[in-house]
């Protein structure tokens, strides 16, 4: 296994001190940014969840009144404790009854029926632990014939959705994501033979769209390819 960027680039080459810096500082980078990045939005997370929860809390009951400092991170226990404690009374019930009680309160306010209706659907797929949202990516032909995209297979469509167009073999509901934000992107129905299967799973093609296709999935060196 070598580095990333290998100061030697030929059988014979010498490279001149300020060429190893180079590739010593690039090689530290690779290393260096993917746990930096990954650290701060972990940072900037916790930092964001605790503007939102600690404002709620009474200050005579946070732990900078007693110590005099800000913690970082308390407005996310707190928040893990009430989403628990939450979900306990939901799951009885009681809890049960006084959701139905609010859902049908709010099913009758016109412009806030939109809105809380939309949020839980898109909460409920989510964060649904039966179900998973992409069980398989593959390929599509998109936007014309000819030309490759990856896709994520969600579900077989249903409804009249599948009924109304005339196909001659069930649609598939695709999400073909953009690059490099995965989480926008195209919902397309397309019949099954349109549509090629991957061996890779869902995360490594996520990963592949992500990169703008500079990170594959298993990638073969082209000295390791059978001699034709």
């Amino acid at each position: 296994m070598t580095a990333p960027f290998d100061e030697n680039t030929g059988p014979n080459r010498r490279v001149g001190l300020l060429g190893r810096l180079r590739a010593w500082f690039l090689t530290g980078l690779v290393v260096i940014l993917p746990v930096a990045l990954t650290i701060w939005l972990i940072w900037t997370m916790i930092g964001w969840v605790d503007g939102l929860v600690l404002p709620l809390i009474p200050y005579d009951l946070t732990p900078s009144h007693y110590l005099g400092i800000n913690l970082r991170g308390v407005g996310v226990v707190v928040f893990l404790i009430f989403t628990i404690l939450v979900g306990s009374v939901a799951k009885g019930l009681i809890g049960r009854t006084l959701i139905r009680f609010g859902e049908n309160l709010v099913g009758r306010m016109p412009v806030v029926r939109s809105i809380y209706s939309g949020v839980k659907q898109i909460s409920e797929t989510i964060f649904a632990q039966t179900e998973r949202s992409f069980e398989t990516a593959c390929l599509i032909q998109y936007p014309r014939k000819g030309i490759w995209a990856i896709g994520f297979i969600s579900t077989t469509a249903k409804g009249e959705i599948s009924t109304k167009p005339e196909t001659g073999s069930a649609l598939l509901s695709v999400f073909l994501p953009t690059t490099p934000n995965p989480t926008s992107g195209f919902l397309l129905f397309l019949p099954r033979e349109d549509v090629i299967e991957l061996d890779m799973t869902v995360e490594d093609a996520a990963k592949l769209v992500i990169s703008a296709g500079l990170v594959y999935p298993n990638q073969v060196n082209p000295e390791d390819l059978p001699v034709k």
